[in-house]
């Protein structure tokens, strides 16, 4: 080899080199904690110090230390937050981030683009973060890409909100409350979703399109519901055979199943048929709550949704048509009782919201409706951290502060334990090692 060809292989390799310690430089966020709950139901520590590398949790220690182990080139913010209380970022089980009640609901699912929804539901996303809600379960949303098109963007960094798993179409029998009602039938038939069957065979067909369309779970409607505009009631919609056949073929293709229902009758149909999950659960009895516990299966309450409903019923000028102020009436008020008796037999409870149903970003007023229907603060949160990542699967992910897992962390200036409350007006918000609001 000739001497200039030896210098300019060396020159490469230095080159090389030099290239791959600066790649390799990290960011690195150090949070001193004053208080720590950093796993719910355990015990809160005071004076830590939180390591967070690339987004990750490296280390949980007693006292107020600096990075160990950083490089020259290594990124590294210092959080001061030795006057707040620090715990996990929130997990809502329940949203709908593509819209928002409200007067101008119906025509807007005619007028808006599926750009326009995306648009909108990626200011409601940052609403749901800046509230403190790292992660967001997405159940059923409007459009064909838009849910898919938001989550895939907060997880590319391009788009700043929650991480999300999305649905996408809920799968609901023709006429069911999964469909849209009160519409043209020419109008219908162009905004018809992908979701809705009849028969056993459909309902297979409709689950597989929904895997094809990227959905993370598979949310079905066993019942009636409050919003939809026809007085079909609140009872069971979908029959046995159809409920077999969504629960099987989700589960065969990797994905949960969740299942709105109110009715006694729809919650115990699908408990029996396999579901994971139960949203709502409104007049669920002593029966549903012996099936809960045989399938391990969780409940969503979101008393939430049902206090919202009650309140817009009540108020003379509100838009809500009359079939829908006279279920908000019935059903509304009932949730929380419920609540308070799935929690007394030992249900499992995860977090969850219907946000979209009552507004974005006061999703954390769950958490003393919660409080309300038996819980202790401490119960509540667990709910809204530990136990919703556990029901959807990721607990190894998220949930708690532990080492490995993803730096979601919040933190407010008061004792949540004390009164929950505090976690309604959240001071510190960090999404796997980024800070997107801070005291």
């Amino acid at each position: 080899m000739s001497k200039n060809l030896n210098s300019r292989v060396c020159g490469a390799v230095i080159a090389s080199i030099a290239f791959v310690g600066a790649a390799q430089a990290a960011d690195i966020a150090v949070i001193h904690a004053g208080r720590l709950l950093a796993t719910p139901g355990g015990d809160v520590a005071s004076e830590q110090t939180i390591v967070i590398r690339d987004g990750v949790i490296e280390s949980v220690t007693p006292g107020y230390a600096d990075a160990p182990n950083a490089g020259p080139d290594d990124r590294v913010t210092l959080h001061d937050l030795k006057d707040y209380f620090v715990l996990p970022g929130l997990i809502d089980s329940h949203v709908h981030l593509t819209s928002e009640l409200g007067p101008r609901g119906k025509i807007s699912v005619v007028e808006d683009s599926d750009a326009d929804t995306a648009l909108v539901a990626a200011g409601y996303a940052k609403k749901n973060l800046m509230a403190g809600f790292t992660t967001v379960r997405d159940v059923g949303a409007r459009g064909d890409d838009a849910i898919f098109a938001l989550r895939d963007g907060v997880a590319r960094g391009d788009v700043i909100g929650p991480r999300i798993f999305a649905s996408g179409h809920t799968i609901s029998p023709t006429g069911g409350h999964g469909q849209r009602h009160g519409y043209r039938n020419d109008v219908f038939h162009v905004i018809k979703a992908s979701g809705v069957c009849d028969g056993v065979a459909e309902c297979r067909k409709a689950v597989r399109e929904q895997v094809r369309r990227t959905a993370d779970h598979i949310k079905l409607v066993s019942t009636g519901g409050v919003l939809s505009e026809t007085a079909a009631g609140t009872g069971q919609q979908f029959f046995d055979d159809e409920l077999k056949a969504i629960m099987d073929t989700a589960h065969a293709m990797g994905r949960k199943v969740t299942a709105h229902a109110h009715g006694a009758d729809g919650v115990n149909a699908a408990l029996r048929a396999g579901v994971d999950s139960i949203e709502h659960g409104t007049f669920s009895n002593n029966e549903s709550f012996r099936l809960f516990k045989r399938n391990d299966a969780y409940l969503v309450p979101t008393i939430l949704a049902g206090v919202t409903v009650a309140e817009l019923a009540d108020d003379p000028d509100s838009f809500l048509p009359p079939p829908v102020r006279a279920k908000a009436k019935q059903v509304g008020p009932q949730i929380l009782d419920m609540t308070r008796a799935a929690h007394a037999a030992g249900v499992k409870i995860a977090f969850g919201t219907d946000t979209g149903v009552s507004k974005h970003g006061d999703n954390a007023r769950e958490l003393s409706l919660l409080v309300q229907a038996g819980m202790t603060p401490m119960e509540a949160i667990r709910s809204a951290t530990v136990i919703a990542a556990e029901h959807l699967g990721h607990y190894d992910k998220f949930g708690s502060i532990e080492t490995g897992k993803f730096a979601d962390i919040i933190a407010v200036d008061g004792d949540p334990l004390e009164d929950v409350a505090e976690l309604e007006d959240v001071d510190f918000v960090m999404k796997e090692g980024v800070a997107y609001k801070a005291p």
